[in-house]
């Protein structure tokens, strides 16, 4: 069936000329189709028989598909921000999503540096870059950051480089707006034209009218239907029901619909003449909307399709060849913006220190690459991984929250309330019920043999010394990037006030990372209780901070001994430490000291300090004493992650529900 669908569309693309001539123009055109939200799982050139993306499968069989491109995140603005600068956000500090933290004044956006150079550079339209003076910083990358902005304001024969960036296939379409919403956006648009009633080019938004969604050119392959519950196989992360299968088909019409979209852009690039000077790469920014996906620190969410297409005048750029080629080169985003600089010739920033992978003569390939998770709208979470392309190893430095948290954006989605339901109801497998519980210290996965990561390989006996590597790997990379997450969000604000974290995480002696990560990577691992008795009287407060959490984490089986020996540290004089004490004393015993404590924190006017208090409220047996300290922060705080942490509690004690947007 794929060989059909990649015939006709090669047959299609030959009908309204794709083959062209060679131009005169030097310098190449680059444009970049960006989509959200999408693991190469649920795409057709990367093996999904039941997908329907004829469009990336066709430039993919032209051109050259990734097996090994990873994100730097696992949600939008951190992912964006190594994009746009080239640089990870375990150095920049623009780890946890939406944190807007300041950065220092040599880094850029990277597209400046084309636009200085001669190119044209445009964004239509979503930015998220996550950090601090966003709009400046906007400002000084683009010629035009807008829904109306393209490749047709340049002057004449001027080099342009043009990112689009298409929504369809967001975690808004795939699970969390209400399916009325999803049939409106998604499915009038894919149904056949006598019985659509919105798919007129009137309805459409504003920027997706500059490039129509009509049924011609190289969307003529997209067959106008809806792909049906029954039309694919269901991911075995969840279990097989008519009302999950419901939820899922969501993933798929939504990147069908996606991929039509793709196909429109690169039409308007064939009808300006454009293609014979233009190399277009489509990837996705991060792993799929779903449920242990999107947010999750494995290879479901850290993976993205990736596929870059080549003119005939630039397939020398192209290490591999063209025509079909598929690599198992290592690529990841903070490899785009040297690679741009690269094959445009232009100067690559020192503070780059990603890998060119085009050009004439690209940098030797990675052996593996190291990736990163921090806080995802309001869930707190800490992951960092190592990858080689077959096996990815996640060490969990916050191993007492569950891969589905409680994160409002999650939990309004009808999918994650299927699931929630099942599992109380003792509906799910063995593997599907460990979504909801605390996540294991360490994982080892075969991306290879185990597609969905099920398998958890950390206790195979034939797999140990792959695990020894990559634990060693793993600090390497920690302690050589000097990963400035091992701070807490609240030390990244306070830092911020003079300095930026990026520079603060050189200086050694302000920031004893080796001595820091010795404590945080017994988070989970070590369980005894004394050992990290003895790092909280620790001089050094972030040290404190990671015992704290070591505690946290054996929280249900601390002695009373060891919970008397902890009480004192509820004066301790460090916030951050002090709300880690004080919900580990509380989860034992309804403590009056640590319960003032965790309310004082809860109405706190520092938005890190209270979305910490607020998390560690929600995994409590007992919340209802935190009911009006939660419900004045939610009526008088303005920062989404505080207002949605808020939220996700009021509806765990039915105060809400958990459909409240």
């Amino acid at each position: 069936m794929m060989f059909k669908v990649i015939r006709r569309v090669f047959q299609l693309f030959v009908y309204i000329g794709f083959v062209t001539n060679v131009s005169a123009q030097d310098q190449p055109n680059i444009l970049w189709i960006t989509i959200e939200d999408t693991s190469p799982q649920f795409i057709g050139c990367y093996g999904n028989e039941n997908a329907e993306t004829p469009v990336m499968d066709f430039m993919a069989n032209q051109g050259v598909r990734f097996e090994n491109a990873f994100s730097k995140g696992t949600v939008c603005s951190p992912s964006r921000s190594a994009i746009i600068t080239g640089v990870p956000t375990y150095k920049m500090g623009s780890g946890n999503h939406r944190s807007n933290f300041p950065i220092p004044e040599e880094i850029k956006g990277f597209p400046k540096y084309l636009k200085d150079n001669g190119y044209y550079v445009t964004n239509n339209s979503k930015t998220d870059y996550n950090i601090a003076n966003v709009n400046q910083f906007t400002k000084e990358t683009w010629h035009e950051s807008s829904n109306q902005a393209g490749w047709w304001n340049r002057k004449n024969d001027q080099p342009f480089f043009s990112v689009f960036n298409i929504p369809d296939s967001h975690q808004s379409r795939t699970m969390s707006m209400p399916y009325e919403w999803y049939e409106k956006n998604v499915i009038q648009y894919l149904l056949p034209k006598q019985k659509a009633t919105n798919n007129s080019d009137e309805d459409l938004p504003k920027n997706t009218k500059l490039i129509p969604l009509k049924p011609e050119a190289l969307n003529r392959f997209h067959t106008k239907h809806v792909i049906s519950d029954k039309a694919f196989e269901m991911p075995p992360i969840y279990g097989d029901t008519d009302a999950m299968r419901k939820q899922v088909a969501r993933v798929y019409n939504s990147i069908k619909l996606t991929d039509l979209k793709m196909g429109n852009i690169l039409h308007r690039l064939h009808e300006d003449n454009l293609m014979d000077d233009t190399i277009v790469f489509m990837f996705a920014d991060h792993g799929e909307g779903i449920p242990r996906g999107k947010t999750n620190g494995i290879g479901l969410g850290y993976r993205v399709p990736f596929i870059i297409w080549f003119p005939e005048k630039y397939k020398h750029l192209s290490p591999w060849g063209t025509g079909g080629i598929v690599t198992d080169d290592i690529i990841d985003f903070e490899d785009l913006a040297p690679t741009l600089l690269q094959i445009t010739g232009i100067e690559i920033p020192n503070y780059m220190k990603g890998r060119p992978f085009l050009g004439e003569q690209p940098k030797p390939k990675k052996e593996y690459t190291y990736l990163s998770t921090d806080r995802a709208d309001n869930g707190l979470d800490m992951t960092r991984t190592i990858t080689d392309g077959r096996y990815l190893y996640s060490r969990n430095f916050m191993p007492f929250f569950p891969e589905v948290k409680y994160i409002h954006y999650i939990d309004i989605g009808e999918i994650t309330q299927h699931m929630r339901e099942d599992y109380d109801n003792g509906k799910l497998n063995e593997f599907q019920n460990s979504m909801f519980k605390n996540k294991p210290p360490e994982v080892l996965y075969d991306l290879k043999n185990d597609t969905w990561e099920a398998f958890n390989l950390v206790d195979s006996e034939a797999h140990q010394e792959i695990l020894k590597t990559m634990r060693a790997r793993l600090k390497t990379e920690i302690l050589k990037e000097r990963d400035v997450h091992f701070l807490p969000e609240f030390e990244l604000g306070e830092i911020s006030r003079n300095s930026t974290p990026y520079q603060f995480r050189i200086d050694e002696e302000q920031f004893d990372l080796k001595n820091i990560f010795e404590v945080a990577n017994l988070v989970g691992v070590e369980d005894d209780a004394f050992q990290f008795l003895k790092y909280l009287k620790n001089e050094n407060e972030i040290i404190r901070y990671w015992a704290s959490l070591g505690l946290y984490h054996l929280r249900n089986d601390l002695s009373t001994e060891v919970l008397e020996q902890i009480k004192p540290y509820l004066k301790d004089a460090y916030a951050p430490v002090l709300i880690n004490i004080a919900a580990t004393i509380y989860a034992n015993s309804t403590d009056n000291k640590s319960s003032e404590i965790l309310k004082t924190y809860i109405t706190n006017e520092n938005p890190h300090l209270a979305l910490s208090a607020i998390n560690y409220t929600l995994y409590f047996d007992d919340r209802s004493e935190f009911r009006s300290h939660v419900a004045q922060t939610y009526n008088t705080t303005s920062v989404y992650k505080v207002k949605a942490s808020c939220l996700d509690f009021m509806s765990l004690e039915g105060i809400v529900d958990n459909d409240k947007q």
